[in-house]
């Protein structure tokens, strides 16, 4: 799955060179003062550099540059001095360019990693069917660290390496055009053949960062189910399969550090070579006395600032490539436009307190199984306070029902209205606030109880979560818990058992106090003796609330308003327990297969 989830976003995205990372300039805007900050000490930091030459020719021409030896002691202490201030004026300049450019790096990852999350958390269930989360964590953390990378570190080192390449370009021409002359001329043969490979180390770039986002994709996979994998006693399978999808990346890694590797030695040998030569000729000009000692001193110090520069803006580029790859792949994330979205002008809600909820003629097929009916012309009026139950086989579409309402999808044809406004009409906020829901399989986040219940109301007082803790009989169970309600109940509530996780989950769906109430087999996992006790919480719950019950053990509903049957999509029969019974339908014969046997 996440291989064609991959190939189908390398599809929608092609490469656009390293022009894509332009689209980082929206979180580099708001710290034009601190980039300003950094160039400025940038350019002091390379004109001291380039000063450095300049004062090693005076030095030789002009402090050892006698013959009788009779130069005064005090301007070769004058020289020295000079040296010794540029170069502490320069490590001043360096110091603090790296803070400021290492402090705008960290400050745009975090806020780039905040935006795609962001963007990533708005999206309907629907685009995770094909991007599974390990590929969406791995971008959040590998793409952005090497962002971070270009950003904080690698754009500042190329530019200085640039400032200097170019500053000691000049003082080469300066200092010898003759020699300069060649050595430009040598120079521009070696452009072609960087552009090329470096062009080859993008493409691999990217694609290395997509064997990495599967690997993590699959570990993600792996670690969420390691119950299962364990009780299977397939450990040595997935052992297996993740180190076939590591060694895949490290397969893919390995080329593109070859070819990087080839791009370095190309370049270095190339510029090594060419300054060689030209300083040959420079020494047969010293020897010709066409240029004096100091000269050439000056010209090969600035011969190895240029060379050295080259060398550093050659791995600053295979970075730069590699950002590339990796700020488009946060850019698909970023910019994909979630398939829920508000209306231009949402409604006000016609009421906060209660809820009538009508499915008029609604038709609806998954994204991902377009062939195949979910829902087909369901219609289906549920009156404020009233409580209903949905049942039948696996994959009629109860939980399809629960999906629409609350917007995780929307229907193909029909509508769905409550309190007489079509919910597509009202603001994904308001209408999920009218909404609370005790899910099958009930999450539970790395937090403490307290904190658990209260995520259905931030701004609960205490008093308030213990309420809810009362009525869904999670008192029962926190006594026994280390530290009580602020026990941390470890990831997805690893610390607890199915039943007292439910009991959370109901706690949190009370505290919502919200008019609709969505129960999804929401006392399935619970043992006789709780069942009976959380029962009593779920009925006082229901009063005065709309509450759909979804439920495959139909001694849970006998007391609803009103059962629905479903199959296929389809609502096959409404009614009663009893009136059902009579019919001789098909709850007639689930009721046979669970009452009799």
């Amino acid at each position: 799955m996440v291989q064609a989830a991959t190939t189908n976003h390398n599809d929608r995205l092609k490469p656009k060179r390293v022009l894509s990372l332009k689209n980082l300039w929206p979180f580099l805007n708001p710290y034009r003062l601190q980039m300003s900050i950094a160039f400025v000490l940038l350019c002091l930091a390379s004109a001291a550099l380039l000063l450095v030459p300049l004062a090693f020719r005076d030095l030789i021409d002009v402090g050892f540059g006698t013959s009788d030896g009779t130069t005064p002691a005090v301007n070769t202490d004058t020289k020295f001095d000079v040296l010794f201030g540029l170069a502490a004026f320069w490590a001043l300049m360096v110091a603090s360019r790296y803070y400021m450019v290492s402090w705008i790096g960290e400050r745009v990852t975090v806020d780039l990693r905040s935006a795609v999350f962001a963007s990533v958390i708005r999206q309907s269930p629907q685009f995770f069917e094909t991007l599974q989360t390990g590929e969406v964590l791995s971008r959040l953390t590998g793409d952005t660290t090497l962002i971070q990378t270009v950003v904080g570190s690698s754009a500042s080192m190329g530019l200085r390496s640039l400032f200097q390449f170019t500053g000691g370009m000049i003082m080469l021409a300066v200092t010898s055009f003759y020699l300069f002359s060649i050595n430009i001329g040598l120079m521009i043969c070696l452009i072609f053949p960087i552009m090329l490979i470096g062009r080859t180390v993008r493409k691999l770039s990217r694609e290395s960062q997509d064997r990495i986002a599967d690997s993590s994709a699959m570990a993600g996979e792996i670690l969420n189910a390691i119950a299962t994998v364990q009780s299977y006693t397939q450990e040595a399978r997935e052992i297996k399969r993740f180190a076939d999808s590591a060694h895949l990346s490290f397969l893919t890694a390995i080329r593109r550090v070859k070819v990087r590797a080839l791009l370095t030695a190309v370049i270095i040998t190339a510029v090594m070579g060419t300054i060689i030569f030209v300083l040959w000729l420079g020494a047969r000009q010293v020897s010709a006395g066409m240029m004096t000692l100091g000269e050439l001193a000056s010209f090969v110090i600035y011969a190895a600032m240029v060379a050295g520069s080259v060398s550093t803006i050659a791995q600053v580029w295979g970075d730069i490539m590699r950002a590339a790859g990796a700020t488009e792949r946060l850019l698909e994330l970023l910019h994909t436009e979630t398939a829920i979205t508000d209306t231009a002008n949402p409604l006000p809600l016609a009421s906060e307190s209660r809820a009538e909820i009508k499915f008029n003629n609604v038709k609806f097929h998954y994204p991902s199984r377009p062939l195949t009916s979910a829902l087909d012309q369901v219609n289906l009026v549920i009156n404020a306070g009233e409580t209903v139950a949905l049942v039948g086989p696996s994959g009629a579409g109860k939980t399809t029902i629960f999906h629409l309402l609350l917007r995780f999808y929307d229907a193909q044809s029909g509508s769905i209205a409550i309190n007489g406004q079509n919910i597509s009409h009202i603001s994904l906020h308001d209408l999920r606030r009218l909404i609370a829901i005790v899910p099958q399989d009930p999450v539970i986040f790395s937090a403490n109880v307290m904190e658990n219940i209260r995520y259905g109301q931030p701004d609960a007082a205490d008093e308030a979560v213990i309420d809810a803790a009362n009525a869904a009989q999670v008192t029962q169970f926190v006594p026994q818990l280390p530290d009580g309600y602020h026990t941390f109940l470890g990831e997805r509530g690893i610390r607890l058992s199915g039943g007292q996780r439910q009991r959370i989950a109901i706690a949190r769906a009370m505290l919502k106090n919200a008019p609709v109430l969505l129960l999804d087999e929401a006392t399935s996992a619970l043992d006789a003796e709780s069942e009976i006790l959380v029962q009593e919480g779920l009925n006082a719950a229901m009063q005065g609330r709309t509450t759909l019950i979804i439920a495959h053990r139909l001694a849970t509903v006998q007391k609803a308003d009103r059962i629905v049957v479903m199959e296929n999509g389809k609502i096959v029969e409404t009614g009663d327990a009893i009136e059902l019974r009579k019919k001789g339908g098909l709850y007639a014969r689930l009721a046979e297969l669970q009452f009799e046997n």
